[in-house]
This record gives C-alpha cells, sequence and structure tokens, in this order.
C-alpha cells in the first residue's frame, strides 16, 4: 500500500494502481478518452494529464503508477489548456456532425433526424412526441412555416431536401397527442401577456413543469397572428384550435379580452412569481410598461430573455419582430427554461447547447456513402397537392429520404463532451483537406464511419482480448493510420463476437448500433 495525496487529500491505495484509478477512488473524475475498464491502459488521446506538484511535470494519469509520497493536482490551469489541446488536436482530424445541420438550422432546434426515422418505421405517435419536445404547434407550423431547417437539409446537396415541413405537420396531424406524466406542482405562477405562437409556446413548456400559467389576451381567443393574419384556406381554424385545446388541456388559464395596461401589470409583477410579455411586435403604441426598449422591441438578454426586472420576461416578436412564427415558437420554449432556472435559484443561462462538430457541406464522392442509409428517389410531392399533406405511404417514403447525418452518439459522445467543457476549437489545427466520408455499413448490427474514429484503440484491444478472428488493427503509419479489419476483410467477418462491446466501448460514435 502506498500513501499519496491527490487536490491536497490524504489516500492510500494498493501499489501500482494507476493514478486515474486511485483519484476515482476519492471521486475525482478524470477526462479520457482511450481508457477502458476492461483493458490495459493504452496512453494516446492525453487528455487525462495530471500534474505532479512537487515538479510542475504533466503525466498521464491511466499509464503513470502511484509512488509513496506522490502529490498530484488534477485540475488548474495548465492542466485545463493541456486538455484543450489534446481535444483540438483530435478535432482537427475528426469529420462528422454532432447534430444534423437541419436541426441547427430549426429556430426551434427540433431534433428532425429521429421524427424523420419514427416516421419511416410507421411510428406516427413516437414521431409527435419527438416534435412536441421543441414545436407545441406543429399541425399549425407545418402549413406555415418556410423550411429554413430545409435549405441546411445535406439531401438537398445530392438531389432536393427532405420535406422536412410536410413531414412535421403529419406528425402533427396523424399523431396522438402524447400523454403527458403528472406533474407535481411547484408552488409558482406565471403571468404570460399574449396568446401567440410565443406566448402559447411558454404556458405549454412552463405549466409542463408544474408551473401554474395564467395566460391573457387582449382579444377573446388565443392564437394572436396564427388567427387574425392568416388566410384560413393556408390554416384552417379548426387545425389552430386543436392545437390550442391541447396546450390549455395541460391546466393554462386562458383569459381572453384582457387588455394589459401599466397599472394591471404592476398588479401582475405581485400577483406571478414571473410575467412574460409576448404580445408581438411592439408599436408605437404598445406598453412596454415603463421597461427598456430599443427600436426593435424591449430591451433584454439575447440567450435568457430576461429583462433588467429580474422576474419579469420578454420573448417572441416583443424583443424583435420577426415573420417566422417557428422563431417565436421556439423562443417561446426557451424562455421557459429560463424561467425554470429564475424559479428554481440557479444561474440564468438559458437553454443548454453542446459543442457541435460540422464538416460542411458532402462532396460529390461521398452521395454514396450517405445514400448507404437511404433511398435514392427524389422529393416525393403529396398527391392531391401541398394543401392536403401527406398520406401515410407518402409521409413513409419521404422520412426514408433521411441521410441519417446525425451523430449516433449525439447525447453519450465524450469527445463532445470535453470539447465542450474546455471550450475547444474545432477548427484552431486544421490545416489541409479534410478526411472524406466513408460509412462501413454491411455488418448487421452496426456501422463503422472511419473518419469519426480517434485512434484509441479501444476496438483493438477488445477483439484482441476477446479472441475474433480478424478484429480490428492499424493499418498504415504516421499521420496516415487507420484502424480497420485487417486483409481487406469485411467487417462483417471482423465482429462477430464482440459487435454490442466494441460499439458500447467507442467513446467517439465512430462504430455504433444501427438501432441508436
Amino acid at each position: 500500500m502506498v500513501k499519496l495525496k491527490i487536490n491536497n487529500k490524504e489516500i492510500i491505495v494498493e501499489d501500482g494502481m494507476p493514478v486515474m484509478k486511485a483519484a476515482r477512488q476519492l471521486g475525482v473524475d478524470i477526462p479520457n478518452l482511450c481508457w477502458h475498464d476492461d483493458l490495459e491502459h493504452f496512453t494516446s488521446c492525453m487528455l487525462c494529464l495530471v500534474k505532479d506538484n512537487r515538479n510542475g511535470r504533466l503525466f498521464p494519469s491511466c499509464s503513470v503508477s502511484v509512488s509513496d509520497g506522490m502529490d498530484i493536482i488534477t485540475d488548474d490551469e495548465e492542466i485545463y489548456e493541456a486538455r484543450q489541446m489534446a481535444l483540438e488536436l483530435l478535432l482537427s482530424e475528426h469529420v462528422g456532425d454532432c447534430e444534423a445541420p437541419c436541426r441547427i438550422a430549426c429556430p426551434a432546434h427540433m431534433n428532425i433526424p429521429l421524427m424523420n426515422r419514427y416516421i419511416a418505421a410507421g411510428k406516427f405517435d413516437e414521431a409527435l412526441k419527438v416534435v412536441k419536445k421543441d414545436i407545441v404547434l406543429p399541425s399549425v407550423l407545418g402549413r406555415i412555416c418556410p423550411a429554413p431547417c430545409e435549405g441546411a437539409c445535406h439531401r438537398k446537396t445530392i438531389d432536393e431536401p427532405v420535406s422536412i415541413c410536410l413531414l412535421k405537420r403529419f406528425a402533427g396531424d396523424e399523431g396522438a397527442e402524447p400523454l403527458l406524466s403528472k406533474v407535481e406542482k411547484t408552488g409558482y405562477s406565471a403571468g404570460i401577456i399574449g396568446a401567440g405562437p410565443a406566448g402559447l409556446a411558454a404556458a405549454y413548456y412552463l405549466q409542463i413543469r408544474g408551473i401554474q400559467v395564467a395566460l391573457f389576451d387582449s382579444e377573446q381567443k388565443p392564437g394572436g397572428k396564427l388567427r387574425t393574419g392568416i388566410d384560413q384556406e393556408i390554416l384552417p381554424h379548426d387545425v389552430l384550435d386543436r392545437e390550442i385545446e391541447a396546450v390549455l388541456a395541460t391546466g393554462v388559464q386562458f383569459f381572453g379580452g384582457e387588455k394589459i395596461d401599466t397599472s394591471r401589470f404592476d398588479e401582475m409583477k405581485n400577483n406571478y412569481n414571473v410575467v412574460i410579455i409576448a404580445t408581438g411586435t411592439i408599436s408605437e403604441n404598445s406598453g412596454t410598461f415603463g421597461l427598456k426598449t430599443t427600436p426593435q422591441g424591449i430591451l433584454a438578454d439575447k440567450n435568457t430573455y430576461q429583462t433588467s426586472e429580474g422576474n419579469i420576461f420578454v420573448t417572441g416578436n416583443a424583443i424583435r419582430s420577426s415573420r417566422l412564427a417557428v422563431r417565436s415558437v421556439g423562443q417561446g420554449k426557451e424562455v421557459a427554461f429560463s424561467v425554470w432556472q429564475y424559479l428554481n435559484n440557479e444561474p440564468v443561462k438559458g437553454e443548454p447547447s453542446l459543442f457541435n462538430s460540422r464538416f460542411g457541406k458532402l462532396l460529390s464522392s461521398e452521395f454514396s456513402e450517405y445514400l448507404k442509409e437511404s433511398v435514392s428517389y427524389k422529393r416525393i410531392y403529396p398527391i392531391d397537392g401541398g394543401r392536403n399533406g401527406f398520406t401515410a405511404a407518402e409521409a413513409v417514403d419521404e422520412a426514408l429520404r433521411c441521410l441519417h447525418c446525425d451523430c449516433r452518439a449525439v447525447d453519450s459522445c465524450k469527445l463532445r463532451i470535453y470539447s465542450d467543457r474546455y471550450r475547444a476549437d474545432q477548427r484552431r489545427f486544421k490545416t489541409s483537406e479534410r478526411r472524406k466520408i466513408v460509412k462501413l455499413n454491411t455488418h448487421a448490427t452496426l456501422i463503422y464511419e472511419p473518419n469519426k474514429c480517434i485512434r484509441c484503440g479501444i476496438c483493438v484491444r477488445l477483439t484482441a482480448k476477446y479472441g475474433e478472428k480478424f478484429g480490428f488493427t492499424y493499418i498504415g503509419r504516421g499521420f496516415d493510420v487507420e484502424l480497420g479489419v485487417p486483409f481487406n476483410e469485411d467487417i462483417r467477418n471482423a465482429l462477430t463476437e464482440t459487435a454490442i462491446m466494441v460499439a458500447e466501448g467507442c467513446p467517439v460514435g465512430a462504430i455504433e448500433l444501427k438501432s441508436t
């Protein structure tokens, strides 16, 4: 047994134990990418660097064993910068989108690829559940949205973008309204002024968090410009009413015909824990309730929507005029997140966003690689015209055109998580053309994308340990080394016993199960 210090805390551990494991016994998690608990160490990622406090030297904690009298620091400014650089070097050769470009372009940040996959599988209720996490009015927006997401779709580079907007409309029209689990009341309340798209979205996402919402509007019926400014041939009122009713069914209290003046606004500040202004575009005749304004609207933090008065928030066109209802809906969802943080005495930072790797446009030589997970036919148009939307068969066929260009490990990729934590810059060490995208898709269970590989060697060591006949190995030398199947063998023959184990062990989503 040896005694050492880690972050000024003494610990006694077995002789020969890696410093990383000793730190874990103290509850200190050291970042790592190439470590695997079932394997011998293999120092490659250099993310687990720590400092010997006696001489100031950095060393990899996965491969250096403890010794008596060690004094280790696991986190300071120098270590932070070293880990940041290690991540940036790995990112310089990592080619893949964390989130699909369509999702990034969507003002509400909806998980479009997952919606598509559910529709393609005929799981329409599940598709609607995905949509409603971010967009509270899918049937409405599916009829009026100009679809900025489609402009960013990778499929557009090959032929035509996936018809995302009509698929969203289909999910809203045909999917069953998700059953919401019973939420315990928090005791908090929110008053929202304006029942347009932003106000409705804010009301919905607050109410399902257990915050009692009172929604006020000067009109007798909720909907704002969605009701008064759009031709019914484009947006029938029965569609609008159905989706608004789903909002009110959560317990939101609606008060129509209520003109909120400055005096009434002051009452609301006393009656509710928070007040949200979602009145639409601010004009000369609009009330700004004594709040600071800009030429565009009421002044509020662009990320949190919080005004200088801490319990007053502003969202939608009341901040800045926009013709995109989907942007207002997205902002309504986001302001609800900020309000939740405020009411729970957390730092009000707004809805979190993770680091996002992006590689740009597809090359023509890569079209065939992405089509391995898609179909070759061009965009489908509704047989009865766009006003009537897709039939079920048309929706399934169109959803199948999605290229699955989002990462299967989008929520679990350690490279993404750590790059976000250490504010890594993906472009810092980019010096040459990016690696070509390849998808090895012949295995029944998983898919391998070598362009995402960081050469951690976990797959090589696992397949060797568990006796795969071919397995994975290092191919090439120096900077050109890649991980692949030896002897040009097919991946189906390389992973016969360890496929799931290897997919679960991959830290970056280069080898992933197809079902995810």
